[in-house]
């Protein structure tokens, strides 16, 4: 918001000296000068829909601009480290209907997702998963040596970042070829890279900035533990924590958006839609994902 006031300044005119007096006087005169004040506006969520419960065990949303489509990855089953070929990943649409329930069959505990190379990734459990968009048949499987808990995916045009929260590691997948980008980050779970190419984490330290060389910095020590994170540019992000609670980031601090750990549904891997500022939120055993608008 933006304020303005009018403020008076005094003005000294200069004497006038006139041949036949030598006395001088003296007048004020007011000026006036605009101040604008700039007042921070306090981001907050507010809710839009609901979808149907019938998304068993949601943990992840992914808003597809390209198409307008909302893919959600669901574990259906209690354990995200089950080998059972229950996992699915299902298509809505923007107003919350379910387009297609099955997209997708035969996964064990899908998570994270991105969309790169005209494929749709996913990781599950130890693997990397290729999903053709169109016909939503599994193309291509990386397993990953040393793997226990594969979990958010980020992309930047042809590259996959993913991360194994159990290790620690970041991967990234290029040109076909799996390698490792970051080690040593304790439980580390969301990615995000930004318009400008910077990759983003939340572990257990905060949310941080990854390096190239692999090191990492910490921008805020508050919002640990973090599931979802979403890069709005200008260093602002929005990050979830799996319990239930959603936070604007800034330079500034964080700012508690959305708190739902009273009702029990969680706030798992969010997902956003940037045109219309809208955050997709996954509740995990609630079985639903739930929008709202992001005001900023």
């Amino acid at each position: 918001m933006k304020i303005l006031f009018k403020t008076g300044l005094l003005g000294l005119s200069a004497a006038a000296i006139f041949a036949s007096c030598s006395s001088e006087k003296k007048s004020e005169t007011e000026t006036e000068e605009m101040v604008e004040v700039v007042e921070k506006k306090t981001p907050s969520l507010t809710m839009l829909w609901e979808s149907p419960a019938t998304l068993e065990t949601v943990e992840s949303v992914l808003f597809d601009e390209s198409t307008g489509k909302i893919y959600t990855s669901n574990i259906i089953g209690q354990d995200p480290t089950a080998k059972d070929g229950k996992g699915s990943i299902s298509i809505l649409d923007t107003d919350g209907n379910i387009v297609e329930q099955d997209f997708v069959t035969g996964l064990n505990a899908p998570k994270g997702m991105g969309i790169a190379n005209g494929h749709l990734y996913v990781t599950d459990i130890d693997e990397l998963v290729e999903i053709d968009l169109e016909s939503g048949d599994i193309t291509n499987k990386w397993p990953i040596e040393g793997g226990q808990f594969l979990n958010d995916i980020a992309t930047e045009d042809d590259k996959v970042f993913f991360t194994d929260m159990n290790t620690g590691t970041v991967y990234i997948l290029m040109d076909g070829e799996i390698m490792k980008v970051s080690e040593g980050n304790e439980s580390i779970n969301g990615l995000e890279v930004s318009a400008d190419g910077v990759l983003y984490g939340l572990d257990a330290s905060g949310l941080k900035k990854i390096n190239e060389d692999g090191s990492s910095e910490v921008l805020n020590n508050v919002v640990t533990g973090g599931d979802g994170l979403i890069s709005l540019g200008d260093g602002q992000f929005v990050a979830s924590r799996w319990a239930g609670e959603i936070y604007f980031v800034d330079a500034d601090g964080e700012t508690l958006l959305l708190d739902t750990k009273a009702e029990e549904s969680n706030t798992a891997d969010i997902g956003y839609n940037p045109s219309e500022k809208i955050v997709y939120v996954p509740t995990f055993f609630k079985n639903k994902v739930v929008a709202y608008k992001l005001d900023y």
